[in-house]
């Protein structure tokens, strides 16, 4: 195997293995009506003046399945988590008793489990365009390879089927995390 074609397919297996895990730490982000630190994974906090994950500032854990306990190390950032708590898109407002703040996750309704189930099928399927986007890549360069003789037609078609085969694996992986994520929030 020639060395582009081994680079070819590096970058290929690398993509699609980055793609999948950006889709699970999507998937990890999703409040499934059970308390998950994971989706405080994004709120920044200011700490002294630098936008700071709150997982960085503060201990996160969870109390009794449904509560996230936010203890801060520095007292002073109380204010400034509950701030960053509340202009983020979670969804949930956070009570703040002086020492630790607390959110408490509502019981899902059935219909709010479809409307994720919805957004996890286009997450999933926004992951397999990405997919696909990285399979074509793939192709063009070995393609290019083809036609700059470096390549044989035979070669060629048995590259191309490792790529497809790559890819395949790598959708069956995307549809499998999301039909465990669709369980997951299904599951009352």
């Amino acid at each position: 195997m020639i060395e582009q074609v081994e680079e070819i397919l590096l970058v290929l297996d690398d993509k699609l293995t980055k793609t999948l895990s950006v889709l699970k730490e999507d998937y990890a982000s999703v409040r499934a009506g059970r308390a998950n630190p994971h989706i405080l994974d994004k709120v920044m906090v200011d700490y002294y003046g630098a936008p700071t994950p709150i997982n960085q500032t503060a201990n996160i854990s969870v109390q009794e399945g449904r509560c996230l306990v936010i203890s801060p190390w520095d007292a002073s950032l109380l204010k400034g988590i509950e701030k960053a708590l509340q202009v983020s898109n979670i969804g949930i407002n956070p009570t703040n008793d002086g020492k630790v703040i607390r959110l408490v996750f509502p019981q899902l309704t059935e219909e709010r489990r479809r409307d994720l189930c919805k957004q996890i099928k286009k997450m999933g399927e926004d992951a397999k365009v990405a997919q696909r986007n990285v399979r074509r890549d793939a192709l063009e360069g070995l393609k290019k390879l083809k036609t700059d003789k470096l390549i044989s037609e035979d070669e060629y078609a048995s590259y191309e089927k490792e790529v497809e085969k790559s890819v395949s694996d790598a959708t069956a992986q995307v549809d499998a995390a999301a039909a465990a994520k669709e369980k997951e929030i299904m599951t009352v």
